[in-house]
């Protein structure tokens, strides 16, 4: 019987469901969004919740945890010096998952995974290649 046994599985082996969600937890650190499946998310929402946890923390012991868990000493550094001071005074709930329209491939089921008090930074301007063949365009008009 699987009582007490709710991790999901996600077709793969603990490994690659581990590194698999450490890299989208990373991926969140880095973004502050990402969008994925709503089954991934769902799972990777309670590592990235333990993560904020370990860092609202502060502690060298809580930095080496997460650290083990991440494998990636530059997106803990972010997680305990930005993310984890925005959340400084939550109990809980650091992320939100908001559902999208379904994948046209599959059909599955696609989401957003993002923090709630964090900012997402706009998308990034064009690069300097595209407005040099922007203004050759327009010369050429």
């Amino acid at each position: 019987m699987r009582h007490l046994k709710r991790t999901a599985k996600l077709g793969r082996t603990g490994e690659h469901r581990n590194a698999m969600l450490a890299n989208m937890v990373c991926s969140l650190i880095i973004h502050k969004r990402i969008i994925t499946s709503l089954a991934k998310a769902k799972a990777a929402r309670s590592v990235a919740e333990k993560m904020v946890t370990l860092g609202k923390s502060g502690t060298l012991h809580s930095r080496r945890l997460a650290a083990a868990r991440l494998k990636q000493e530059d997106i803990v550094r972010i997680l305990f010096n930005e993310i984890a001071p925005t959340q400084k005074d939550r109990k809980g709930g650091y992320t939100r998952i908001i559902q999208m329209h379904q994948r046209q491939g599959d059909a599955s089921q696609r989401a957003i995974l993002e923090f709630v008090d964090v900012p997402v930074a706009p998308a990034a301007p064009a690069p300097a290649a595209d407005k040099e063949k922007a203004e050759a365009k327009a010369e050429a008009k």
